[in-house]
């Protein structure tokens, strides 16, 4: 009698995860996640003639009657950038301590999130922030700095991503010394760098979402 063959199987190379499309399809909210949030922002400073975007962070919208516009932007902006962080933690390969910077990375959409929870308001017609608000944005902008700076060390271990892994470091460092920037001498009433605060928040943000749309263009393709 003779044996009915058995098809061959061959174990994945290196730990490095198979290209699949659940990853391709997580990507997409590292597309539309910044593309979303830029888009309503700029809605809302056309609807706010007295809104200033060089002068005033972004959260400020929220201080606004249109302020639940802000606030959905906060809720949908945070849980897609968990989405994105899980389709990177599925697409490059696995490292001993390559989960801190995924963590670090859903810790950021969490913060994302919560300044959505605490929102600025209108007191005597100045818009204000809240303690629980500023929490959220500093979990938010310096768990992303790291989370970047520490996943681009897992990037090196995958020759998929090496090429992306110094850009996505250095966009680490930028966000995080611009946010120092911003919180330091720019955010607080009299600081020198006040009448440019949102500027600068924004600044802030084009970085960030360029190295996001750029590493889920890549974990599309991978």
């Amino acid at each position: 009698m003779t044996a009915t063959p058995q098809a061959s199987y061959t174990p994945p190379k290196s730990g490095i995860p198979a290209r699949s499309a659940p990853a391709r399809t997580l990507a997409l909210a590292g597309i539309i996640g910044p593309i979303w949030f830029t888009t309503l922002v700029i809605i809302q400073g056309v609807l706010l003639a007295d809104y200033s975007h060089v002068r005033l962070p972004i959260s400020a919208l929220a201080a606004w009657p249109t302020g639940w516009m802000q606030n959905i932007n906060f809720f949908v902006f945070g849980s897609l950038t968990m989405v994105y962080a899980f389709g990177l933690h599925c697409g490059v390969q696995r490292t001993r301590q390559g989960s801190i910077g995924f963590a670090l990375l859903l810790l950021s959409g969490l913060g994302i999130l919560l300044a959505g929870v605490f929102p600025w308001r209108m007191v005597n017609g100045v818009p204000t922030d809240n303690a629980p608000h500023a929490v959220a944005s500093i979990i938010a902008f310096t768990s992303l700095a790291v989370g970047f700076i520490v996943f681009s060390r897992r990037m090196i271990a995958d020759p998929r991503w090496r090429d992306l892994a110094t850009y996505t470091m250095f966009t680490g460092v930028i966000v995080l010394v611009l946010f120092v920037v911003l919180g330091v001498f720019a955010i607080d009433d009299g600081a020198p760098l006040h009448p440019w605060a949102g500027l600068i928040q924004r600044i802030v943000c084009a970085v960030w979402f360029a190295n996001m749309i750029v590493l889920a263009g890549r974990l599309r393709i991978v």
